[in-house]
């Protein structure tokens, strides 16, 4: 048999490199993730690339820390929330001022048209789950079926993993007013009761995977694999059906997530308040935020200024 024959073997039709799309490495949905601080049943059915990048989610925010004043009582700390950071880097721009705002959960303002859209992807993976078991097109619908358990292992372990627990200890109605250096020059000013502010910023999102959920995912990809096998042998009407419900569901998340203007985190709201600010150069703004607040402990300890004379300060950056 000759080489060149083979290849006509192994694939008939384009179509059958349609389970490709399945395994493509985007970070939709590990980024929705972040950006709700949870899982929601209506995700269950929104099926698209990337499924098995679910719990890489803490991993999109690069590793950065940022460091961050309480211009209140100049305690220097960092942000030790991942998806909180990830939101930040976001949100800000080079050179800019970002003002924000954490309030309670009960303040989020209704998004139909968000809603509309992924009861849109919902109803095209009942719909298209329904058509291939009355049609006989077993192999696609075992597809879908693989891709939904995939989905619920993903979110069963997020779930496990959300710490929700230590954030400092409680100050009641008290206000709380940050200051956030990310990198790249990029500023954010964070306002809220401090201990709305500790939901967000302190204490860990997504606990380390314990050795049985590290398990349950690692299975969770290999099955994503055998999917993007087994529609090799789905009707060419069923590879195709499936295409396209991955990519408008691919399309409805990251459409979701450019659209997303806050974070939800901890049963807390974070929210950009306003327009960004300008500054020529970080100094022009330690010096306006200085003369705001009547201190310079906060911007001393950030590397902000220089020491003046009796002045120390330990620099974090």
């Amino acid at each position: 048999m000759s080489t060149s024959a083979l290849p006509g073997r192994l694939i008939k039709t384009p179509l059958d490199l349609a389970g490709l799309i399945i395994l493509a490495d985007i970070d939709a949905v590990a980024r929705r993730t972040a950006y709700t601080g949870d899982t929601h049943p209506r995700d269950l059915l929104v099926l698209c690339p990337g499924l098995h990048r679910q719990q890489e989610a803490p991993a999109l925010s690069k590793g950065e820390y940022p460091a961050c004043a309480a211009l209140t009582t100049g305690y220097v700390f960092r942000v030790e929330n991942e998806a909180t950071t990830l939101f930040l880097q976001r949100m800000s721009k080079t050179g800019h001022l970002t003002t924000m705002r954490v309030t309670g959960a009960s303040d989020e303002a209704p998004n139909g048209c968000r809603w509309s859209a992924y009861s849109f992807a919902f109803s095209l993976t009942v719909w298209s789950f329904t058509g291939f078991c009355l049609f006989g097109d077993y192999w696609a619908a075992a597809v879908l079926g693989t891709l939904v358990v995939v989905r619920v292992v993903n979110m069963v372990v997020i779930d496990r993993r959300l710490s929700g627990g230590w954030h400092g200890q409680t100050e009641p109605r008290v206000h709380g007013d940050l200051l956030i250096l990310l990198s790249q020059d990029r500023w954010v000013r964070m306002t809220g009761l401090v201990d709305d502010l500790k939901a967000v910023t302190s204490g860990r999102w997504l606990r380390d995977a314990t050795p049985l959920e590290t398990a349950l995912t690692s299975s969770a990809t290999l099955l994503v694999y055998l999917a993007a096998i087994f529609l090799v042998y789905a009707s060419e009407q069923g590879k195709m059906i499936v295409l396209m419900l991955t990519i408008v569901s691919a399309g409805i998340v990251i459409t979701a997530n450019a659209n997303t203007k806050e974070l939800r985190m901890n049963d807390k709201l974070l929210r950009v308040e306003g327009s960004r600010k300008a500054y020529g150069r970080r100094l022009d703004l330690a010096n306006e935020l200085i003369q705001e607040t009547g201190r310079r402990d906060w911007a001393l300890r950030l590397g902000m200024v220089q020491p003046e004379k009796g002045e120390e300060g330990q620099v974090m950056m």
